[in-house]
């Protein structure tokens, strides 16, 4: 495809003085997605990506394939309240995972069937949560991947919504009082009384009382502090303890208050702040031996476990329970105990090296007694135990040729066992993992699962590069229909674990946030040439994906090394870094990425902006851009400004597409559209990485 055969997207001559830089800016009335002149735009590029997409021959073959892999269904651990479970399955055809209950008689019921409210398949089921006594469930459901989420509340017996549904709860914590009569919720602000900038901002915790309207809930807290915080809430298993939790955006740092609930009404509880003007994080957890528990990477930036007495709990009477291990990230603990145990233990799960491992301590003092050996390299997922204690608890283990299924750990024998699976069986196909390490740039160590046909390459192989680096994410070894669907087809799947996840720690996190963002680039692109090196790849079959902030990744990527790639996807990204706190939730995330007002951070953004470093004249590797309407974090308009750009700068014939897609958003969304989303990036991948099927 010609640069000439592309849609016509007028540049406008619209040049900014932004801290004495000479900021151009061509495509902005892209920005506006409901604008004449940018639907017209949208639908020719509809077109083109229809024309291309027609001439993809592998896209069939990656639909059937995928749909195979996936019709395994899932299921997740249990959720106890009581002697009542709550727990997640999906089985083969379905859409979405349906919510179930157990019983104590035994008997299995659907809760919440999120088709069965939509047909369509739009409505997604966004977070529940049970009351204490396990008889009362909140749960909230959004549509067209809004996340706008409203929150119902159920009685579990009959399954009659007794309350809701409320509105303005997206990502809002419940936290039950004791006789679930009431709880305190995370609630934003009426629109209509905010600027038209900040209608996603302005965050309260509220209780809320039972069946009363939302115009009687009680604010508890929030007024009068940064408008971009996000809280969370919580309440002790006694129902005496509050804790509520602030952070400023997505800051990987927050601010802790504590409150006794038996010195008060719920209505106006004395919040002490515990935890404040400290540069990490914590949180708080009462034990059934009655002493709190502090999760926090305060000096461990690997984590640590320590207790203090809840009614004294300021951070200069913590002791360590389980110090840091300099080597692992300590990700959870869970108490084991009750009369068929000599004396309570405590289970901790770490990751080393991104690979969970699970050991037993004593509860008493932390001393270590044995480590768990799992059943591969992989994934603790969720870990849950009952509330009133004992010596079984219950998570997900996967790894990349596991699927993620539900094992038992029993303290009284210290054993492992399996006790759900996922409904459908898959045949894994016979391939090869492994973690190997290299040095970025600066000489640093980094690892990078590989995922291949053989354990040591014979000839370079069609290769697709993941990465993400932001937020303090980690990308864990998991069971993955894409990886395996490549791998099958005799592709090569590599996942780099670059700075600014979560793989290695805080300090991992940071060396790639703020001024460091650019060492998240240089570890990818090293990545890249290990595996060309190595003789995995080579330039011409080596695509690279990322989504979301690795959308932000691949796009800097491509705009830095334009030469080291055959085809790049491109998700929901992040790409004009000088306006991206002014779209979607962008103003919450300048303390991941620093923020364009500031002088010194924006020579940071405006270093790396994948829009502002757009060469004319340039040989582009082959774009596909894949973005979703109803996307309320990330606007759209990053992949349509950086996707006109390409089009004009590039030469030669490598073509850059961009693939919309209505009626869902950036995050959960239907199996069927999950899979044809990923059968056009695979069909994609493989046209423009000479990617050959056997014949089948």
């Amino acid at each position: 495809m010609a640069t000439t055969d592309y849609p016509n997207a007028t540049r406008l001559d619209l040049i900014e003085t932004i801290h004495g830089h000479e900021v151009s800016d061509p495509y902005r009335w892209l920005e506006d997605a409901d604008s004449e002149q940018t639907r017209d735009w949208s639908a020719a590029q509809a077109g083109l990506f229809a024309q291309h997409r027609t001439e993809w021959s592998t896209r069939e073959h990656w639909e059937k394939r995928l749909s195979e892999f996936l019709s395994s269904g899932m299921i997740s651990a249990p959720y106890w309240r009581g002697e009542r479970q709550f727990f997640m399955r999906r089985t083969a055809g379905q859409e979405h995972a349906i919510l179930f209950t157990v019983d104590p008689d035994g008997t299995e019921r659907v809760l919440v069937d999120v088709m069965k409210i939509d047909p369509a398949g739009t409505t997604t089921l966004d977070s529940w949560q049970p009351s204490k006594e396990g008889d009362l469930l909140a749960y909230q459901i959004s549509v067209g991947g809004s996340e706008e989420a409203s929150l119902y509340v159920m009685n579990v017996a009959s399954g009659e919504i007794v309350d809701g549904p409320i509105d303005r709860a997206r990502y809002s914590p419940v936290a039950w009082l004791v006789g679930g009569q009431a709880f305190y919720y995370v609630r934003r602000l009426d629109p209509s009384l905010l600027p038209d900038d900040e209608h996603q901002y302005h965050r309260r915790v509220y209780l809320h009382r039972l069946g009363q309207p939302t115009s009687s809930d009680i604010e508890i807290f929030g007024a009068g502090l940064k408008i971009t915080n996000y809280y969370g809430v919580s309440v002790s298993r006694d129902g005496r303890w509050l804790e509520i939790t602030t952070h400023e955006g997505t800051a990987p740092r927050n601010e802790l208050y504590w409150a006794d609930l038996s010195e008060g009404a719920p209505e106006a509880p004395d919040l002490r702040r515990i935890f404040a003007d400290i540069d990490a994080q914590a949180g708080f957890s009462v034990g059934r031996d009655g002493r709190l528990y502090i999760s926090t990477d305060w000096n461990a930036p690997r984590g640590r476990l320590c207790v203090a007495d809840p009614a004294n709990a300021m951070p200069d009477t913590w002791v360590d329970l389980l110090a840091e291990d300099t080597d692992a990230v300590l990700v959870g603990t869970v108490t084991l105990d009750g009369p068929e145990l000599a004396e309570p233990l405590i289970l901790a799960i770490r990751t080393r090296h991104t690979v969970s491992e699970m050991a037993v301590h004593r509860l008493s003092d932390g001393a270590f007694i044995k480590k768990i050996d799992l059943p591969g390299a992989g994934t603790i997922g969720a870990v849950s135990e009952r509330p009133d204690g004992g010596p079984i608890v219950w998570f997900t283990y996967t790894d990349h040729v596991r699927q993620s299924s539900v094992f038992t750990f029993d303290a009284r024998d210290f054993s492992i066992h399996q006790w759900a699976t996922p409904p459908g069986a898959v045949k894994v196909p016979a391939v090869t993992s492994q973690q190997i390490e290299y040095t970025s740039k600066d000489g640093t160590v980094v690892r990078m699962f590989i995922v291949s046909p053989t354990a040591a390459p014979l000839a370079p192989l069609p290769t697709i590069l993941y990465g993400y680096g932001g937020f303090g994410i980690s990308l864990n070894p998991q069971f993955s229909a894409e990886i395996l669907s490549w791998v099958e087809a005799g592709g090569v799947y590599a996942v780099a674990n670059i700075r600014g996840g979560g793989e290695e720690g805080e300090e991992w996190h940071r060396d790639g946030m703020l001024a460091n963002k650019q060492n998240v680039f240089d570890d990818f692109e090293s990545a890249a040439e290990w595996l060309i090196t190595h003789g995995w790849t080579s330039r011409s079959q080596l695509a690279i994906a990322g989504g979301s902030n690795g959308g932000l990744l691949v796009g800097a990527a491509l705009t830095q090394r334009p030469d080291l790639y055959a085809a790049v996807v491109c998700s929901a990204p992040l790409l004009d870094m000088v306006r991206y706190e002014l779209h979607g939730l962008g103003a919450t995330w300048n303390v991941e990425y620093g923020s364009a007002n500031v002088a010194e951070q924006f020579e940071w953004l405006y270093a790396y902006s994948p829009y502002h470093r757009v060469q004319e004249e340039t040989a582009y590797p082959s774009v596909l851009f894949t973005v979703f309407d109803g996307d309320t974090r990330v606007d759209t308009l990053h992949a349509r400004k950086l996707c006109a750009a390409l089009q004009h700068a590039t030469i030669g014939e490598r073509p850059i597409l961009i693939r919309a897609e209505a009626e869902v958003g950036h995050g959960a969304r239907s199996v069927s559209k999950s899979i044809a989303l990923k059968a056009d990036e695979l069909a994609f991948v493989s046209a423009h990485t000479g990617l050959t099927l056997k014949a089948e």
